[in-house]
């Protein structure tokens, strides 16, 4: 069996590097990827995707990337659940990353 993925997208909002009771380093990001089809009224639709890094990817990332810039992510796809304050039961899928490839910068204005 295989669980691999590779995104292509840009960051939605600038990464903010976070550390775990345990002292892990982990960063979470959002992806816009554009979607490579046309829907019914003509337009391309937009996917954010949501994408942890652990130790040293999230540091580089979180200390390199900012909002706008394109990154690709390898890495796999994980499942998990939680419970809310009101004990809803909320499903959360993600990509874990393997690797981040800094593909490019958004230009200043």
């Amino acid at each position: 069996m295989l669980n691999q993925t590779v995104i292509v997208g840009r960051l939605v909002k600038d990464p903010e590097l976070n550390e775990t009771e345990n002292g892990h380093k982990v960063t979470n990001i959002t992806l816009a990827v554009p979607r490579s089809f046309k829907n019914s009224d003509g337009e391309y639709e937009t996917d954010f995707i949501s994408c942890v890094l652990w130790k040293g990817i999230a540091e580089n990332t979180a200390e390199y990337c900012k909002k706008g810039d394109l990154l690709g992510v390898k890495g796999r796809v994980q499942t998990r659940n939680y419970e809310d304050k009101e004990e809803q039961r909320h499903f959360v899928m993600e990509i874990v990353a393997e690797k981040v490839t800094f593909l490019s910068s958004k230009k200043e204005a």
